[in-house]
């Protein structure tokens, strides 16, 4: 109080000089008694209890007014000479000194009781910490330009002696902290405790938040020093990396986390880990911690994923108040072999993100704002990076859409399918956020991308699903542009049409489209159909028909009813061509199959008997020789169709039987998938059919009559615990990122879309030999069956003499060529020999 009526210059003589040497004997007058009355204390002795309670809160109000006396000095003037204050900083120094120094010592000073004073030794050690900071600010402000005598300097070296000793303490001090930071952020183990009963003693939960607040100090006290010393802590950003994800994958939502309740885990939240926030940025401009978090060789341990994951979205929310120069860092990956290998930013969140499979799929949940505004809600992993990646995209400096081009399109095409959605959901933002030419353009690349594509890539549907999401997002006049660049009329160009929805253009635009494609479509199925009906000829048959089913998926409604009719027409014709040996060996008969009987479904009320029987016979004969799933998947699709469809008393007969004996065998298939659909499709069918005796027949068991009716009751078969639900989800995890990593090491599966190098020549398998004479002896059938429903042209019979003699030409080829390879092999034994 009466620091503020005191000149400067008069400070030392008439105050400090005659006050500060009680204080400090009354300093150690306390000190004292606390080391003569601490040994006594025990839980039962409450006397002595509030003795030493007394004592250590008159030491807070102590060191509170030393502070007030260096602020007040503080705010004098912006340079003190050391003259006017001589007295003050060594006081002070003994005072933080010998406080730091019973703080160090209180576990063995206070006899194992610390917990009945630890609120005040924590408040001691706040305000002792408190006090340091204040006399660091006033050291800074001192001149040594008036203090010409001897004391002054030999009081300047006590001050900086003084300093070093507390470093010392504080150092040794060190090990302890740590010690206890790290057995409250590692185990959790109170909250966890405190789960287990509803009702906790308040001094328990008391307990708990001054634990937390403690780790709070520790959180602050690191991110000051980081601060302080960033330039001289390159060798310290992989331990600095460590610790962040160690302490996130410690708490909740990470599967390896302790379960917790909610209350605590909001306070440790709200309290502890919003401290550790801005170490992150102070990071960001650190060049040696960019390598490590983006390094392409960082190797994770499970649990440590997901905290990457969050971490890395973290970056990207503080990026946009950075310079350009660190935005470009993080950004831009390693640009020459002379830096240590990283990965872009963007590169970084997709990769992390796909090694999180088992948290997405449980889902976990982390608070996010769905408006401004409103409260935080729960929202899933991916939800949370979704939302957070599009606003950094809608920051994104211009220079940096190369590397984002580039991570969106990798990841597009990766072997993760969460990852590729991401990737896709993200992509279309831009083509919303950006300009009408920059989807435009995106749109064009992904076109001829898709033309590129070998036709059994698995890429090709993933890019097809984008094409067809951005296509809605293009400007009316860049749509009418797309159907110029890949016009509908030229076959090379069906196999992006065949990607698309036609909903998406302006109706104009959509009947004409649909005019083309119908005329390309019909005209290449009707002269496969007339012409020798090669397989090698087939895929761009089925290119057509997936054409076809593009236009009766998205644009239906608007086919003429002569339209309607050709593709019926057609559809009947190829159907009747197939063969059953041939499509269950032939994989580009069997996607024939599936395409014919997803075109079927759009006519299912316009069949004709005759065709209605061919159907069922090939469907019946071909699930008898246990076809592929996507076979079953196809035939499961067209029977959920039939619900509505009347079937004629006089094919009943041929028809019902074989109906129900599919859906008998489907619902009875093991593989849980096709399981589930036969369910689905089952009570679909049944729901809507008239027939209703053929639903009785479909169930031919009590198992699968079971099955149905807990499928309709909505009834779940096993219950599973959320506790091994989790535990399967960190083993399903390890399964993927096993695979993941070495899909990784096996190379990018980007470079599928890449022309393959040149391979050496291996010898045919026995099965290619088998599948070649499957598909000769199929084609003989079919002549054979031909025969017999009319006269043949006049040029077979040449064409079957050629045939005779190829044959004959073949077996001796066999003969020969075994001996050759017999010969072969006793030259190359005997050479060895």
């Amino acid at each position: 109080m009466f620091l503020p009526h005191i000149d400067l210059s008069e400070l030392e003589q008439t105050f400090f000089s005659k006050v500060l040497p009680k204080a400090i004997q009354l300093f150690d007058d306390l000190m004292h008694e606390l080391a003569k009355q601490a040994k006594g204390l025990t839980s039962q002795n409450a006397e002595l209890r509030t003795v030493l309670r007394n004592i250590l809160q008159t030491l807070v109000q102590l060191l509170g007014t030393l502070t007030s006396c260096v602020r007040h000095v503080c705010t004098l003037e912006e340079s003190v000479p050391l003259e006017s204050i001589r007295t003050l900083p060594s006081s002070i120094l003994y005072v933080i000194k010998n406080m730091f120094v019973h703080c160090k010592n209180s576990e063995s000073v206070y006899n194992g009781c610390l917990h009945l004073i630890s609120d005040l030794l924590q408040s001691l050690f706040k305000d002792t910490y408190c006090l340091q900071k204040q006399l660091m600010e006033l050291l800074d402000m001192i001149s040594m330009e008036s203090a010409t005598t001897e004391d002054s300097v030999v009081n300047m070296v006590s001050v900086i002696h003084t300093v070093l000793e507390i470093c010392s303490v504080i150092s040794n001090m060190d090990h302890a902290l740590h010690a206890n930071t790290w057995k409250f952020i590692i185990n959790l183990q109170l909250a966890e405790q405190m789960k287990l009963s509803e009702v906790q003693e308040d001094i328990d939960y008391r307990l708990f938040q001054r634990t937390v607040k403690l780790c709070r100090f520790f959180a602050n006290s690191l991110v000051h020093y980081t601060k302080e010393f960033i330039p001289f802590l390159s060798g310290s950003c992989c331990q600095l990396h460590q610790l962040y994800l160690q302490i996130y994958s410690k708490f909740p939502p990470s599967l390896y986390a302790p379960v917790i309740s909610e209350v605590h885990r909001d306070e440790i939240a709200r309290v502890f880990l919003v401290a550790l926030d801005p170490l992150i940025y102070q990071l960001l401009s650190s060049r040696a911690f960019l390598e490590q978090v983006l390094s392409e060789k960082l190797a994770l341990s499970p649990e440590l994923q997901l905290p990457q994951c969050h971490l890395l979205v973290s970056i990207m929310d503080k990026l946009a108040t950075q310079p350009e120069e660190v935005r470009t860092l993080w950004s831009s990956g390693s640009q020459s072999a002379e830096e240590i290998p990283r990965l872009s930013l963007f590169s970084a969140l997709f990769l992390s993100f796909q090694q999180c499979s088992g948290e997405l799929a449980l889902p976990v949940c982390l608070p996010g704002v769905l408006s401004t505004g409103q409260p935080e809600v729960p929202v899933t992993l991916y939800h949370h990076v979704c939302v957070h990646l599009c606003g950094f995209i809608a920051a994104v400096l211009p220079s940096h859409f190369p590397q984002l081009e580039y991570a969106l399109l990798d990841a597009v095409l990766g072997s993760s399918m969460i990852t590729s959605l991401l990737a896709m959901d993200s992509w279309c933002f831009l083509a919303r956020y950006g300009t009408a030419e920059l989807c435009a353009h995106h749109v064009f690349v992904i076109a001829r991308l898709i033309k590129s594509c070998p036709s059994e890539c698995y890429q090709l549907s993933i890019l097809g699903v984008l094409l067809r999401r951005m296509l809605f997002l293009m400007a009316p006049d860049h749509q009418v542009e797309f159907t110029q660049k890949f016009p509908p009329t030229e076959l090379e160009n069906l196999s992006v049409w065949q990607l698309i929805s036609l909903k998406a253009l302006a109706p104009d635009t959509m009947k004409h489209v649909v005019n083309q494609l119908c005329e390309v479509g019909l005209v290449q199925c009707r002269q496969w159909l007339s012409g020798r009906r090669t397989l090698g000829e087939l895929p761009p048959v089925n290119i057509a028909l997936s054409a076809l089913l593009t236009v009766c998926n998205s644009a239906g409604g608007v086919l003429e009813a002569g339209q309607q009719a050709a593709i019926l027409g057609i559809v009947g014709q190829v159907w009747d061509v197939l063969q059953v040996k041939q499509v269950s060996s032939q994989q580009c008969l069997q996607q024939t199959v599936c395409l014919l009987l997803q075109l079927l479904q759009f006519f299912s009320l316009m069949l004709d008997p005759q065709l209605m029987i061919q159907i069922f016979a090939l469907q019946t004969s071909l699930l008898q020789l246990d076809p592929p799933d996507h076979i079953r998947l196809a035939a499961l699709d067209f029977l959920s169709s039939l619900g509505k469809l009347f079937i004629p008393q006089v094919i009943q007969g041929q028809v019902v039987s074989k109906l129900s004996g599919l859906f008998g065998s489907l619902l009875a298939d093991r593989t849980w998938l096709i399981h589930q659909h036969a369910l689905e499709a089952f009570a679909q069918f049944a729901e809507e059919t008239s027939h209703e005796d053929i639903v009785p027949q479909c169930l031919n068991s009590e198992d699968s009559k079971n099955k149905v009716v807990c499928f309709l009751a909505k009834t779940r078969q096993v219950e599973e615990m959320a506790e091994a639900r989790a535990e399967r989800m960190k083993q399903e995890n390890a399964v993927c990122n096993k695979y993941f990593q070495k899909m990784k090491m096996d190379g990018d599966l980007g470079s599928v879309l890449e022309p393959s190098a040149k391979r050496a020549c291996h010898s045919p398998s026995e099965e290619q030999y088998k599948s070649a004479i499957g598909t000769a002896e199929g084609a003989l059938e079919a002549v054979k069956l031909l025969l017999q429903k009319g006269p043949p042209p006049a040029w077979l019979a040449v064409k079957l003499e050629a045939l005779q003699a190829a044959i004959a030409s073949l077996r001796d080829h066999v003969f020969v060529g075994g001996n050759r390879v017999y010969a072969g092999a006793c030259i190359g034994g005997a050479r060895k020999g």
